[in-house]
């Protein structure tokens, strides 16, 4: 019985070394019997492929595996994972069954099917006597005249939506997109350095959408860097050690992400090691002219103080898109900038201000011009705090605003709003007077759930039944103008909306300055306060005295001095327009690409 075990293991071993040896001499037939080239006298057709002399690219046709029409391309990928196409030729012209071929013929590479249509080639130049077009290891695919060592054309000047190491960026070169994952077709996103300036961009169609400065061009006000080594992978011959990038790759996606991959021997598997842009802050002038936006958090776009969104629908729904600057109409803002030798320059932007961001380290502060109206502190309203206003009723302190609603500070230093609850403070990361809603930032840990945040938050922020304060909303998704891609891990949005006030206090007649048609008197609570006059009744709603029902008509003769008065005041006033404006310091960091 032994002897018998012991045959049937080793019959078991010497069958499976068996196998072992012909897969080993079949990969070794394979190897040898593999090309790396093409010659005029042998052609590449649909179904054969080149593989590079080190075995790291292939060269043949592929076509997208979904789909039930037959679209062929000739194409480059690597010869650990066919599914990474590095480069496609005439990817807009595919030939539409399996009959193609790659010959060189007249002195150039031709594309064509059975029936002789040309569908891509590369240039003809002189007669040549030995012309051979060759896959290198670098992913490149030459034709050259073997003869004179000449190269006439390589697949690295035409590149699709892969950037290899060896390639040039210069001012012609492009990386065009997919159109989606499984159509090579060209997309609508393109990447390229930007004209005249030391600046890479992405372009959706002729819309910019991602701006990144090289971290040596000596930017002052910048948005994204390039790390270095995506700067020494883009400039190889600035490289000391090529090996170093050869397992690397940039592609630029069909979703418009600009990505650098590299591939981890020990894992066997490539990975992403960096994305841009990688929040929607990082998508150019995302919130548009005048906006600024916020990675930490989940509502990123506001109008700095003194504007507002010219399409309310859209920003809604979250589709976003002194003296010297005094004296200068044309000025928007300035920034004082310290250089590298200690010195100090003043930069002055005259045009609309665009791709904002806030809560950058290397942000600078900057000084944006307003009408002095929509920031001065006054009884209604407190002076802005960083990109966030203060509207009344909401108070920072006891000159302005309602002291029922002194429940905010405002850090001068860093321009923060905080709310501060009986409980905490809380950063306040938007206000809205139009709906008298103002959001917070919360610790997720403060309640276990969405639901029970919504239920608890009022408890949690100890309001109670005479405070000017309720909680309307909570969990960023139920907020409106919401990004998927918010950084706020640990962290929940939770709106706050405020009652509208009596009318305001008052200790004399010179407090109700800023309430027309209100004198300061004392209410049935003994409580001086501008009540409204005769006539008049308070609107907490529009924070003014409005006429009762029944007295708003006029008599038109009264009505006529008032239109003279408007004819003429009105052009005067335009004169002054250009006076009537204001600087204010925007105390966040800020940064523009």
């Amino acid at each position: 019985m032994r002897t018998s075990c012991r045959w049937s293991v080793l019959n078991t071993l010497s069958s499976i070394l068996s196998c072992y040896t012909i897969f080993i001499l079949f990969s070794a037939l394979q190897a040898c019997f593999a090309r790396d080239n093409i010659t005029i006298e042998s052609g590449l057709a649909d179904g054969q492929t080149l593989v590079s002399a080190g075995n790291r690219f292939q060269l043949g046709f592929f076509g997208p595996s979904r789909g039930s029409n037959v679209k062929r391309y000739v194409g480059i990928w690597y010869a650990s994972n066919s599914q990474i196409v590095v480069w496609v030729a005439k990817r807009d012209n595919p030939i539409l069954d399996r009959t193609g071929v790659l010959p060189i013929a007249n002195d150039q590479l031709k594309l064509s099917d059975e029936r002789g249509k040309i569908y891509w080639s590369t240039q003809r130049g002189a007669k040549r006597s030995k012309l051979v077009a060759k896959l290198n290891d670098t992913g490149n695919f030459i034709l050259l005249d073997e003869r004179l060592r000449v190269n006439l054309w390589e697949s690295f000047t035409e590149p699709t939506d892969t950037f290899l190491f060896g390639m040039k960026m210069d001012a012609k070169f492009l990386l065009t997109s997919w159109s989606s994952e499984e159509d090579p077709s060209s997309g609508n996103f393109i990447f390229k350095q930007d004209q005249g300036v030391e600046q890479l961009v992405v372009m959706e169609k002729s819309t910019i959408h991602w701006k990144s400065s090289r971290p040596d061009a000596g930017k002052i006000i910048k948005s994204d860097e390039l790390p270095p080594t995506i700067v020494n992978f883009l400039t190889f011959s600035q490289s000391k050690n090529p090996r170093v990038y050869q397992d690397k790759r940039m592609v630029m996606t069909f979703n418009g992400k600009l990505q650098y991959w590299d591939f981890d021997a020990d894992m066997n598997s490539w990975s992403s090691i960096w994305s841009e842009p990688n929040n929607n802050c990082s998508v150019f002038n995302f919130c548009g002219n005048f906006g600024t936006c916020n990675t930490n958090s989940g509502l990123p776009c506001k109008c700095l103080p003194g504007f507002q969104p010219k399409f309310m629908d859209k920003w809604k729904a979250g589709e976003f898109s002194d003296r010297e600057c005094l004296k200068n109409c044309q000025c928007q803002a300035y920034s004082f900038v310290g250089q590298r030798d200690y010195t100090t320059s003043c930069l002055i932007w005259s045009e609309d201000l665009k791709d904002l961001q806030e809560d950058e380290d290397d942000g600078y502060d900057l000084n944006i011009r307003v009408a002095l109206s929509d920031i001065e502190a006054s009884t209604r309203n407190c002076e802005t705090c960083g990109t966030n206003s203060v509207p009344y009723p909401l108070s920072t302190g006891p000159k302005c605003g309602d002291p029922m609603y002194f429940s905010f500070h405002c850090n001068n230093d860093t321009g923060k709003l905080s709310f501060m609850a009986p409980n905490g403070r809380y950063s306040v990361v938007a206000v809205n007077p139009d709906t008298r809603t103002f959001v917070i930032q919360m610790k997720a840990e403060e309640a276990n759930n969405c639901a029970a945040l919504h239920a608890s938050a009022s408890r949690i922020l100890q309001f109670n039944q005479s405070s000017p304060f309720n909680v309307t909303s909570s969990c960023s998704g139920e907020l409106g103008n919401l990004t998927s891609d918010s950084t706020l891990e640990g962290t929940v949005e939770v709106e706050i909306s405020w009652k509208p006030p009596l009318e305001p206090m008052c200790s004399s007649s010179a407090d109700c300055k800023d309430w027309p048609h209100s004198t300061c008197n004392e209410n049935k609570n003994g409580q001086r306060r501008c009540l409204c006059n005769s006539t008049y009744h308070w609107d907490g709603l529009v924070l003014n005295c409005t006429r009762e029902a029944g007295q708003l008509g006029e008599s038109s003769d009264k009505s006529k001095p008032l239109a003279l008065i408007l004819g003429i005041s009105l052009p005067i006033g335009t004169a002054f327009l250009c006076a009537a404006v204001s600087i204010y310091g925007w105390r966040e960091k800020v940064v523009k690409r």
